[in-house]
């Protein structure tokens, strides 16, 4: 395996003196739960981060190609965001929303303007699991109905709720699984039954949730979510048509629409900000995580005013969702993504890296599909291109590979193999360049 020179850099890492990998390895196993998985055969150990560039305890430098799962879109530690943070950190850390604040209204202005038609109402909560549990609460209370509707392979959270809307079985323990929620085929043109050749796919593919609602449900329902590019389900990009029919089977039968932004959110997909605009629609109540605080433990959920207005009815407030600290580095990464033009970014590098996949495909048989928008990217492995078996081996060494070469990367999709590219939303073309030379030479190895 050949070594390929990382972009420069001149930013210098502070010297690490605390413990080493193995110790810290060896008290994750005495201390913290044994659920917490770690990547790589021999996990690294991350300290400190920069832009696109992670760092592990001896200073080795990598570039970050999944962004803690598309958590940071600025880059790692972006000066102005620490500033911001920093600064409201010397005046007040917490208040409850009981008391005024001048950030949290700021900040809910901010992100309002952002938003498209009536979807002005912004909820703040602490993570992406916690947005879509009070989505699902907005939409049953709004509607009186029960039923959701899910996609297969979808992913919507760590939490119970989260859970019984995920269809994976990676990531989900025996919640309830068919109890209020149904789950619709997923809308893949590559594995699915309607494929990319088809320019009905969209309406063939939302015509099962439409089967759902009159032969699984009571045919009203509450709502249905969707990510707007399947994340942890590889990437998976949804033919045009699909939600603008979708939503009009769901309203009919009473129920909201809920976007699922936690991934696709904040420009990455390059031509919108929000990834549903991509398929020409407005939900009722979107979700957002990750991107939105840059790292920090911030989520959103934006809806109406008239839907908002029937959690009114009750008590109910969010103890640390709001509080300034986190308000005042969202409202820093709203600024950033606008002066430093990352969106335009993103649909720049996204072109660069997708066209560049597209051509190891002619090179690698092992490629049996390139697909994403933006920065949100994913290719998929595979055995064989006629029977698309999944080449879930090949791409746990590609992955490993990449590490070895100074390249952090994930992978997703049902089965494991495919290669999830997300890299902060910051990245040069050089860094592009170094991505394509780097997956050019672990997928020669496989």
């Amino acid at each position: 395996m050949k070594t390929i020179p990382l972009p420069p850099s001149d930013f210098k890492p502070a010297p690490y003196n605390g413990p080493s990998a193995d110790e810290v390895l060896a008290m994750r196993k005495e201390f913290l739960s044994p659920a917490l998985f770690t990547y790589y055969r021999k996990p690294i150990m991350i300290v400190q981060g920069r832009g696109q560039w992670l760092f592990d305890e001896k200073g080795r430098r990598y570039l970050d190609g999944i962004a803690g799962i598309v958590t940071v879109g600025c880059g790692h530690c972006h000066p102005d965001i620490v500033a911001a943070a920093n600064a409201q950190n010397e005046l007040l850390q917490h208040t409850t929303t009981i008391y005024l604040n001048p950030n949290i209204a700021l900040y809910a202005r901010e992100l309002a303007a952002k938003m498209p038609g009536d979807l002005k109402a912004v909820y703040f909560v602490n993570s992406g699991s916690e947005a879509n549990d009070l989505a699902l609460l907005m939409a049953r209370a709004a509607t009186g109905n029960y039923d959701m509707i899910a996609l297969r392979n979808s992913y919507h959270g760590g939490n119970s709720s989260g859970m019984g809307l995920t269809s994976h079985s990676t990531w989900k323990f025996n919640v309830p699984h068919s109890y209020g929620v149904q789950h619709a085929l997923m809308p893949d043109t590559y594995r699915g039954f309607y494929a990319r050749n088809d320019p009905d796919a969209g309406r063939k593919y939302a015509d099962d949730v439409k089967s759902l609602i009159q032969f699984g449900s009571s045919g009203q329902i509450a709502g249905f979510i969707a990510e707007s590019i399947q994340g942890v389900g590889g990437a998976i990009v949804f033919p045009d048509g699909y939600l603008k029919n979708a939503y009009a089977h769901v309203r009919a039968a009473g129920g909201l629409c809920i976007a699922d932004e936690v991934q696709a959110g904040f420009g990455r997909t390059g031509t919108h900000y929000w990834g549903f605009e991509t398929q020409g629609v407005i939900p009722d109540i979107v979700t957002m995580a990750k991107g939105i605080g840059n790292g920090c433990p911030l989520a959103a959920v934006v809806t109406t005013r008239k839907i908002a207005q029937t959690l009114a009815a009750r008590i109910h407030f969010n103890t640390f969702g709001g509080n300034p600290v986190v308000c005042a580095q969202g409202r820093a990464v709203l600024q950033v993504i606008e002066r430093e033009g990352l969106q335009a970014n993103s649909l720049r590098i996204g072109a660069q890296l997708k066209a560049g996949f597209e051509k190891l495909a002619q090179k690698h048989t092992l490629i049996g599909d390139v697909r994403g928008l933006g920065l949100m990217l994913g290719v998929e492995l595979v055995k064989d291109r006629t029977t698309k078996e999944p080449a879930k081996e090949a791409c746990a060494e590609v992955f490993e590979r990449c590490k070895d070469m100074g390249l952090l990367i994930g992978k997703g999709g049902l089965w494991g193999n495919t290669l999830r590219i997300k890299p902060p939303m910051c990245i040069t073309p050089a860094d592009a360049t170094f991505i394509l030379e780097v997956l050019d030479e672990a997928l020669a190895g496989v």
